[in-house]
């Protein structure tokens, strides 16, 4: 639980300055956001979620 929201809060702050910056316009934040809440309800998130947890995990043990 606690990687995840330090995954969000990271993302959020990516997020932000890409936004801020003028790298990337609301328009397609708008639709990264949404297909990250979307793909969050389907049954790829367990996987992507394992996925995510195994990459920290080889990382600390680096």
């Amino acid at each position: 639980m606690a990687i995840t929201v330090s995954l969000v809060a990271l993302f959020g702050l990516v997020l932000y300055f890409l936004l801020r910056s003028g790298s990337l316009t609301y328009g397609p934040a708008f639709i990264a956001t949404g297909f990250g809440f979307f793909l969050a309800s389907t049954g790829a998130a367990t996987p992507i979620n394992q996925l995510t947890d195994s990459v920290i995990d080889a990382l600390s043990n680096l």
